[in-house]
């Protein structure tokens, strides 16, 4: 849950650095919070509070760039606007039964998952959190619609979409599954 959690936190915020400081805190917050509930609740409340953390987290952005843009313009030359942030890492395959055998297999299996990190990027951020939560977290329709806020349908038609939206962008990068 760990991992999946930090793959939708960094999708989300585009900082590997923040995206697990992000994770870290949300169990933080779980732990000195729900410590008491039963334990099937949990991963529902951590979903809470991530996504929480991810809102504040941009929330909070909005305001520094409005005042970073404002008190830039009072300096002479104004803002620079550079970002020399990376916005997605390849995922490295470490241990586990699907590990490839051969150095090929190893190279084509990290190719698929860089295109695929880069088409679930490209989604809007309604359908990547929708995507994330249905198919990474393995939440059912009625928990992703709580997590998200939203109605069950609004959840379907954003999963539907992202999933469109992928498979054509998977296809037009040659990744057949």
């Amino acid at each position: 849950m760990e991992r999946r959690a930090y793959h939708r936190a960094r999708f989300a915020v585009r900082d590997h650095h923040l995206a697990l400081d992000m994770v870290q805190e949300a169990m933080l917050k779980l732990v000195q919070s729900y410590r008491d509930k039963p334990a099937e609740e949990l991963p529902l409340l951590f979903q809470h509070i991530l996504m929480n953390n991810i809102r504040d987290h941009f929330r909070r952005q909005k305001v520094r760039d409005t005042w970073t843009s404002l008190l830039s313009a009072l300096r002479p030359g104004g803002a620079d606007g550079s970002d020399d942030s990376d916005p997605l890492e390849t995922l490295e395959v470490k241990d586990g039964p699907q590990r490839p055998q051969t150095p090929e297999e190893s190279l084509t299996q990290e190719r698929v998952m860089q295109v695929i990190e880069e088409g679930i990027s490209k989604l809007s951020d309604r359908q990547r959190e929708a995507f994330l939560l249905r198919y990474w977290e393995d939440f059912d329709v009625t928990e992703t619609a709580e997590v998200m806020g939203c109605s069950e349908g609004s959840v379907k038609t954003h999963c539907s979409r992202a999933v469109r939206a992928l498979a054509d962008y998977l296809r037009s990068r040659g990744v057949t599954l």
